[in-house]
């Protein structure tokens, strides 16, 4: 059996934000894919079993169920000794802004795109324009800086990285308001054990319609 088991459906940002530390960590790791759109992580058997959160990522190591992308990428930058920023203040900062504002809304806006079952325009709209709003203020951010917070990533970078690495199709926002954003999508696109979303993470596929 492998060191880590990463609960897991190929759609999911958050999966991959743990499945991308895991690779670009070099760990052992092996997933166990979940068929979320069919509600198997909504089920009371599944909750009971795994999470009472019914929710993916988890990840098992060392005896533990870890849940919620941030807490798995803090114990994994502990365990392997790897993007660990040296401001942990502001690293959780970003981190916080990511799952709360960069990725909360870019998530939304995707799934409301490609698998939602008639979205309202206005919907759409507004998430639209809150993820426009997130990504300028990365786009400020990185500002003079390779990462978010200087010369190294640190996890809120590869929390952040969550639905860069999807195919733009899913996500279809004009690329070059945002060079900055694309010049560090590009920079962890060639580090070590960096792979694209569908190409990491296993499972069977439910296509955007």
């Amino acid at each position: 059996m492998a060191e880590f088991r990463l609960h897991c459906f190929p759609e999911s940002g958050g999966c991959y934000k743990a499945a991308l530390m895991l690779a670009l960590c070099g760990g052992d790791w092996e997933a166990i894919p979940v068929d979320y759109f069919r509600g198997e992580t909504r089920t009371p058997e599944w909750k009971a079993r795994v999470s009472v959160m019914g929710e993916v990522p988890v990840l098992e190591h060392g005896g533990r169920r870890l849940t919620q992308s941030g807490v798995i990428l803090s114990h994994l930058s502990r365990h392997f000794g790897r993007f660990a920023a040296e401001d942990g203040e502001e690293q959780l900062r970003w981190l916080l802004f990511d799952n709360h504002k960069f990725t909360s809304y870019l998530a939304t806006w995707r799934f409301l795109l490609g698998w939602a079952e008639n979205p309202d325009p206005a919907v759409i709209a507004f998430f639209r324009a809150r993820v426009e709003a997130a990504f300028n203020v990365v786009e400020a951010q990185l500002d003079g800086r390779d990462f978010l917070l200087g010369a190294a990533p640190c996890i809120a970078d590869v929390s952040m990285q969550g639905y860069l690495h999807y195919p733009e199709a899913e996500w279809p926002l004009d690329h070059a308001r945002w060079p900055r954003i694309a010049a560090w999508r590009t920079r962890f696109a060639a580090m070590p054990g960096h792979r694209p979303a569908y190409d990491l993470l296993p499972g069977t596929r439910t296509p955007p319609r």
